[in-house]
């Protein structure tokens, strides 16, 4: 992989940009954006010979296959609405594509059965499309299969995410100030989750079935519901077959989000006020603070919601060799306590907040060696150890806490 392009210098995008550009067999790294003005202040930040800037409009075809001419693999840090466009982009420039989460259409294709949009025309070119392969989905898809492949049958696959508590700024009242794409996260509140029960898809309810669950520390105790998410729609094609019935992801209950879902600030059709026709949600991404911004004010002394530990934890219900059993991993995927790896990290990077950028170069890595199949392919069909070593030998070592329980009757 000598030369990539990049659509999308926003809190992932410029970190991805910052870990490429360190490559030594990296030579060439295009960032685009629409943005120009943050493109510039991105690029200052980095600064890389390797790095060449593009004002790129997503939604323009044209745009994006004349950024893409010649590159080996285009990793797609923008809003899902453009996947489908990134893709055809690199059809046509015959690269590799990578992305970190997908789109609804690609979703119902996937649990319906049906061959993905523009798998045979990848295979016919021998490329390789990976989609879904930031932290969750992606590291969350990898760390399953490690557990599931130590499996004979399986039965359940329960997904946690927390974070521990922001520290107090002394405010009363804050603003809602998510630490990634406001537009995905509010989508992904509104949608319906989708569940496997007893084996088959439903839908829930938004903010459902909340649990109060308990983290290791310093996270603790956290309000969870149930969340649109990827995972439950990607993982029972792999497992089914060894007797999967029930998916289950949950979330972190963001009551300012859901406040603002349930007050219809999620709408994309325009509602008249007072006389004037305007869309409820365009007012909202008008009015948040965007995250990418954090990748700019971080520094050694100072990182925004620096002090955040995020833990992920995936609990599988199986057996093997006779035995019921309950294998739950435990993933620290940022350690807001941890100084020196944060030190290192921005150090290294201009960054400690890789979590999501990581993972895709590691995926861009391997579909670039030829380790993956070619075709439309998620994070599942990845060999655990060589993901986890991509990531450890990029700075981030790969640590997890395992429990094993067996049920044993005689």
């Amino acid at each position: 992989m000598e030369k990539v392009l990049i659509v999308g210098a926003g809190a992932q995008g410029g970190p991805c940009a910052a870990i490429l550009a360190g490559e030594e067999q990296v030579k060439e790294v295009r960032l685009g954006d629409i943005q120009e003005e943050y493109l510039q202040k991105v690029t200052r930040r980095i600064k890389s010979h390797k790095l060449v800037p593009l004002k790129i409009d997503a939604g323009n075809i044209n745009d994006l296959i004349r950024a893409a001419e010649g590159v080996d693999t285009i990793l797609n840090f923008t809003l899902i609405q453009y996947n489908e466009q990134l893709m055809q982009a690199a059809l046509a420039c015959n690269a590799h594509y990578v992305d970190t989460a997908c789109n609804l259409e690609f979703l119902d294709r996937w649990i319906s059965g049906e061959t993905p949009k523009f798998h045979d025309e990848f295979v016919k070119q021998g490329k390789t499309a990976l989609v879904g392969c930031g932290f969750s989905p992606g590291v969350a898809n990898v760390i399953t299969r490690y557990i599931c492949d130590q499996l004979e049958t399986i039965e359940r696959i329960i997904i946690r995410v927390g974070r521990s508590s922001p520290t107090d700024t002394g405010e009363v009242v804050s603003a809602w100030e998510p630490s990634w794409s406001p537009e995905v996260l509010l989508e992904d509140y509104a949608d319906p989750p989708m569940l496997l029960k007893e084996g088959k898809y439903i839908d829930a309810p938004i903010f459902s079935n909340p649990e109060v669950y308990t983290f290791p520390e310093p996270v603790g105790e956290i309000l969870l519901s149930s969340h649109n998410h990827e995972e439950p729609y990607l993982l029972p094609r792999f497992y089914k077959e060894k007797g999967l019935q029930e998916v289950d992801f949950k979330y972190p209950v963001d009551k300012l989000a859901g406040a603002f879902v349930k007050m219809g600030f999620a709408g994309d059709h325009p509602i008249n006020v007072k006389g004037v026709e305007v869309v409820p949600r365009d007012v909202l991404m008008h009015l948040v603070k965007r995250p990418g911004n954090s990748f700019l004010e971080e520094s050694e002394r100072s990182t925004p919601q620096g002090d955040l530990t995020g833990i992920m934890e995936i609990s599988v219900d199986g057996s093997h060799e006779g035995e019921k059993i309950t294998h739950l991993v435990s993933y620290v995927f940022t350690n807001g306590k941890d100084e020196k790896l944060k030190r290192q990290l921005i150090k290294t990077y201009g960054t400690a907040h890789v979590y999501v950028a990581l993972p895709a170069v590691v995926g861009a890595k391997l579909v670039s060696r030829g380790d993956l199949e070619p075709g439309v392919i998620t994070p599942d069909s990845i060999v655990p150890w060589s993901f986890f070593t991509g990531m450890a030998e990029r700075g981030v070592p790969f640590k997890m806490e395992e429990r094993v329980i067996k049920r044993t009757a005689i």
